[in-house]
Protein backbone atom coordinates (compact mmCIF):
# COMPACT_ATOMS: atom_id res chain seq x y z
CA UNK A 1 0.00 0.00 0.00
CA UNK A 2 1.24 3.47 -0.85
CA UNK A 3 0.60 6.15 2.07
CA UNK A 4 -2.74 7.44 0.24
CA UNK A 5 -5.60 6.18 2.29
CA UNK A 6 -9.18 6.94 1.21
CA UNK A 7 -11.97 7.26 3.42
CA UNK A 8 -14.57 4.87 1.74
CA UNK A 9 -18.28 5.44 2.00
CA UNK A 10 -21.06 3.11 2.58
CA UNK A 11 -21.99 3.77 -1.25
CA UNK A 12 -18.25 3.11 -2.41
CA UNK A 13 -18.19 0.02 -0.23
CA UNK A 14 -21.31 -1.41 -1.60
CA UNK A 15 -19.94 -0.63 -5.32
CA UNK A 16 -17.06 -2.87 -4.56
CA UNK A 17 -19.02 -5.52 -3.20
CA UNK A 18 -20.75 -5.89 -6.30
CA UNK A 19 -17.94 -5.32 -8.55
CA UNK A 20 -16.12 -8.46 -6.55
CA UNK A 21 -19.06 -10.71 -6.68
CA UNK A 22 -19.88 -9.89 -10.39
CA UNK A 23 -16.26 -10.69 -10.55
CA UNK A 24 -16.77 -14.68 -8.71
CA UNK A 25 -19.80 -15.11 -10.75
CA UNK A 26 -18.20 -14.21 -14.05
CA UNK A 27 -14.31 -15.90 -13.15
CA UNK A 28 -16.13 -19.57 -13.12
CA UNK A 29 -19.71 -20.94 -11.98
CA UNK A 30 -20.43 -20.22 -8.78
CA UNK A 31 -19.42 -22.00 -5.72
CA UNK A 32 -22.61 -24.09 -3.57
CA UNK A 33 -21.42 -21.29 -0.49
CA UNK A 34 -22.12 -18.43 -2.81
CA UNK A 35 -25.36 -19.93 -4.23
CA UNK A 36 -26.66 -20.23 -0.42
CA UNK A 37 -25.55 -16.57 0.32
CA UNK A 38 -27.47 -15.60 -3.46
CA UNK A 39 -30.60 -17.39 -2.44
CA UNK A 40 -31.02 -15.88 1.29
CA UNK A 41 -30.36 -12.32 0.14
CA UNK A 42 -33.19 -9.91 1.91
CA UNK A 43 -34.36 -7.19 -0.77
CA UNK A 44 -36.63 -4.62 0.04
CA UNK A 45 -39.94 -5.45 -1.64
CA UNK A 46 -40.84 -1.69 -1.59
CA UNK A 47 -38.44 -1.11 -4.51
CA UNK A 48 -39.57 -0.89 -7.69
CA UNK A 49 -35.92 0.17 -9.03
CA UNK A 50 -34.07 -2.05 -12.36
CA UNK A 51 -31.29 -2.59 -9.86
CA UNK A 52 -33.97 -4.43 -6.69
CA UNK A 53 -35.73 -6.06 -9.60
CA UNK A 54 -32.37 -7.47 -11.13
CA UNK A 55 -31.75 -8.57 -7.07
CA UNK A 56 -34.98 -10.35 -6.73
CA UNK A 57 -33.90 -11.80 -10.24
CA UNK A 58 -30.49 -13.24 -9.24
CA UNK A 59 -31.99 -14.61 -5.97
CA UNK A 60 -34.56 -16.67 -7.41
CA UNK A 61 -32.39 -18.36 -9.80
CA UNK A 62 -29.47 -19.05 -7.17
CA UNK A 63 -32.74 -20.94 -5.37
CA UNK A 64 -33.64 -23.46 -8.82
CA UNK A 65 -30.24 -24.43 -10.04
CA UNK A 66 -28.31 -26.91 -9.45
CA UNK A 67 -24.35 -26.70 -8.94
CA UNK A 68 -24.29 -29.55 -12.27
CA UNK A 69 -26.55 -27.44 -13.79
CA UNK A 70 -24.68 -24.23 -13.47
CA UNK A 71 -21.56 -26.01 -13.91
CA UNK A 72 -22.74 -27.22 -17.55
CA UNK A 73 -24.33 -23.82 -18.18
CA UNK A 74 -21.02 -21.93 -17.56
CA UNK A 75 -19.17 -24.18 -19.74
CA UNK A 76 -21.78 -23.66 -22.39
CA UNK A 77 -21.59 -19.71 -22.10
CA UNK A 78 -18.44 -19.15 -21.59
CA UNK A 79 -15.82 -22.06 -22.39
CA UNK A 80 -17.34 -24.46 -25.35
CA UNK A 81 -15.26 -26.96 -27.31
CA UNK A 82 -12.69 -24.41 -28.73
CA UNK A 83 -15.07 -21.40 -28.43
CA UNK A 84 -17.91 -20.21 -26.05
CA UNK A 85 -21.30 -18.39 -26.80
CA UNK A 86 -19.76 -15.42 -25.39
CA UNK A 87 -16.37 -13.95 -25.33
CA UNK A 88 -15.78 -12.01 -22.11
CA UNK A 89 -12.57 -9.76 -23.61
CA UNK A 90 -12.59 -6.00 -23.40
CA UNK A 91 -10.33 -6.46 -26.44
CA UNK A 92 -12.80 -8.65 -28.47
CA UNK A 93 -15.75 -6.08 -27.67
CA UNK A 94 -13.34 -3.16 -28.43
CA UNK A 95 -11.90 -3.92 -31.80
CA UNK A 96 -13.32 -7.52 -32.58
CA UNK A 97 -10.52 -9.65 -31.95
CA UNK A 98 -8.86 -10.62 -29.35
CA UNK A 99 -5.10 -9.94 -28.34
CA UNK A 100 -5.65 -6.29 -29.67
CA UNK A 101 -3.77 -3.18 -29.16
CA UNK A 102 -6.55 -2.49 -25.43
CA UNK A 103 -4.67 -5.50 -23.93
CA UNK A 104 -1.15 -3.94 -24.60
CA UNK A 105 -2.46 -0.85 -22.65
CA UNK A 106 -4.43 -2.69 -20.19
CA UNK A 107 -0.92 -4.40 -19.02
CA UNK A 108 0.96 -0.96 -19.35
CA UNK A 109 -2.02 0.17 -17.09
CA UNK A 110 -1.95 -2.54 -14.47
CA UNK A 111 1.77 -2.17 -13.90
CA UNK A 112 1.95 1.43 -13.14
CA UNK A 113 -0.79 0.70 -10.75
CA UNK A 114 0.81 -2.06 -9.24
CA UNK A 115 -1.15 -5.34 -10.10
CA UNK A 116 0.73 -8.14 -11.17
CA UNK A 117 -0.47 -11.54 -12.94
CA UNK A 118 -0.59 -14.66 -11.27
CA UNK A 119 1.81 -17.06 -12.85
CA UNK A 120 -0.96 -20.00 -13.10
CA UNK A 121 -3.55 -17.87 -14.92
CA UNK A 122 -4.02 -18.29 -18.68
CA UNK A 123 -6.57 -15.95 -19.57
CA UNK A 124 -5.54 -12.67 -20.56
CA UNK A 125 -6.03 -9.38 -18.23
CA UNK A 126 -8.95 -8.36 -20.10
CA UNK A 127 -11.12 -11.02 -18.89
CA UNK A 128 -14.45 -9.09 -17.99
CA UNK A 129 -13.83 -11.14 -14.38
CA UNK A 130 -10.35 -9.65 -13.62
CA UNK A 131 -11.14 -6.03 -14.90
CA UNK A 132 -14.01 -6.52 -12.17
CA UNK A 133 -11.52 -7.12 -9.48
CA UNK A 134 -9.34 -4.26 -10.35
CA UNK A 135 -12.05 -1.67 -10.56
CA UNK A 136 -13.56 -3.01 -6.95
CA UNK A 137 -9.94 -2.64 -5.27
CA UNK A 138 -9.59 0.92 -6.96
CA UNK A 139 -12.69 1.84 -5.82
CA UNK A 140 -11.56 1.03 -2.08
CA UNK A 141 -7.66 2.00 -2.76
CA UNK A 142 -7.17 4.54 -5.04
CA UNK A 143 -8.53 8.08 -5.95
CA UNK A 144 -11.77 8.97 -7.64
CA UNK A 145 -9.26 10.14 -10.70
CA UNK A 146 -8.13 6.82 -10.95
CA UNK A 147 -11.00 4.96 -10.70
CA UNK A 148 -12.28 7.55 -13.32
CA UNK A 149 -9.45 6.90 -15.91
CA UNK A 150 -9.23 2.95 -15.43
CA UNK A 151 -12.86 2.31 -16.15
CA UNK A 152 -12.96 5.37 -19.39
CA UNK A 153 -9.85 3.33 -21.24
CA UNK A 154 -10.72 -0.58 -20.04
CA UNK A 155 -14.48 -0.94 -19.52
CA UNK A 156 -16.93 1.90 -20.06
CA UNK A 157 -17.48 1.39 -23.85
CA UNK A 158 -18.15 -1.58 -23.79
CA UNK A 159 -19.14 -3.55 -20.22
CA UNK A 160 -23.10 -2.79 -21.27
CA UNK A 161 -22.74 -4.36 -24.81
CA UNK A 162 -21.22 -7.68 -23.02
CA UNK A 163 -24.27 -7.65 -20.57
CA UNK A 164 -26.19 -7.73 -23.00
CA UNK A 165 -24.74 -10.18 -25.15
CA UNK A 166 -24.77 -12.52 -22.20
CA UNK A 167 -28.36 -12.07 -21.82
CA UNK A 168 -28.52 -13.27 -25.20
CA UNK A 169 -26.12 -16.51 -24.93
CA UNK A 170 -28.31 -19.19 -25.80
CA UNK A 171 -27.28 -21.22 -22.66
CA UNK A 172 -28.06 -18.55 -19.94
CA UNK A 173 -30.48 -19.07 -18.11
CA UNK A 174 -28.46 -18.46 -14.79
CA UNK A 175 -26.44 -16.02 -16.31
CA UNK A 176 -28.91 -14.20 -18.10
CA UNK A 177 -29.99 -12.64 -14.62
CA UNK A 178 -26.65 -12.32 -13.94
CA UNK A 179 -26.58 -10.15 -17.08
CA UNK A 180 -29.71 -8.19 -15.74
CA UNK A 181 -27.95 -7.31 -12.22
CA UNK A 182 -24.33 -6.45 -14.04
CA UNK A 183 -26.65 -4.17 -16.60
CA UNK A 184 -28.89 -2.40 -13.68
CA UNK A 185 -25.52 -1.70 -11.75
CA UNK A 186 -23.68 -0.65 -15.21
CA UNK A 187 -25.97 1.90 -15.96
CA UNK A 188 -25.63 3.34 -12.68
CA UNK A 189 -21.69 3.35 -12.43
CA UNK A 190 -21.66 5.22 -16.08
CA UNK A 191 -24.06 7.91 -14.48
CA UNK A 192 -21.83 7.81 -11.32
CA UNK A 193 -18.80 8.39 -13.26
CA UNK A 194 -20.24 11.20 -15.22
CA UNK A 195 -20.65 13.02 -12.23
CA UNK A 196 -17.35 12.35 -11.26
CA UNK A 197 -15.86 13.57 -14.26
CA UNK A 198 -17.66 16.94 -13.58
CA UNK A 199 -16.78 16.91 -10.12
CA UNK A 200 -13.21 16.38 -10.66
CA UNK A 201 -11.19 19.63 -11.51
CA UNK A 202 -8.98 19.59 -14.84
CA UNK A 203 -5.68 20.32 -12.49
CA UNK A 204 -6.62 17.83 -9.69
CA UNK A 205 -4.78 18.97 -6.56
CA UNK A 206 -2.01 16.70 -5.33
CA UNK A 207 -2.21 14.11 -8.85
CA UNK A 208 0.80 14.90 -10.86
CA UNK A 209 2.32 13.53 -6.77
CA UNK A 210 0.35 10.73 -6.97
CA UNK A 211 0.75 9.76 -10.32
CA UNK A 212 4.14 8.61 -9.83
CA UNK A 213 2.97 6.26 -6.86
CA UNK A 214 1.63 2.75 -7.33
CA UNK A 215 -1.09 1.27 -5.80
CA UNK A 216 -0.18 -1.99 -3.92
CA UNK A 217 -3.50 -3.38 -2.95
CA UNK A 218 -4.08 -6.38 -0.58
CA UNK A 219 -5.56 -8.83 -3.20
CA UNK A 220 -2.86 -6.81 -6.44
CA UNK A 221 -2.94 -10.95 -8.18
CA UNK A 222 -5.05 -10.94 -11.69
CA UNK A 223 -7.22 -14.11 -11.31
CA UNK A 224 -10.12 -14.91 -13.49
Amino acid sequence: MTEFVREVSENDQLRADIYQLLAALLRRQPSHELLEFLSGLEIDADDDSDMTKAWVGLKLAAQQFSDEQLEDEYFNVFLGVGCGEILPYGSWFMTGSLMDKPLALLRNDLMQLGFEREEDVKEPEDHVAALCEVMGTLILEAPSYRQLAFYQRHMGSWIERFCDNLAKAPSAAFYATVAQLAKAFFVIEANEFEQLSLDIPVNCPGSEAEASEKIEPSTNELAS
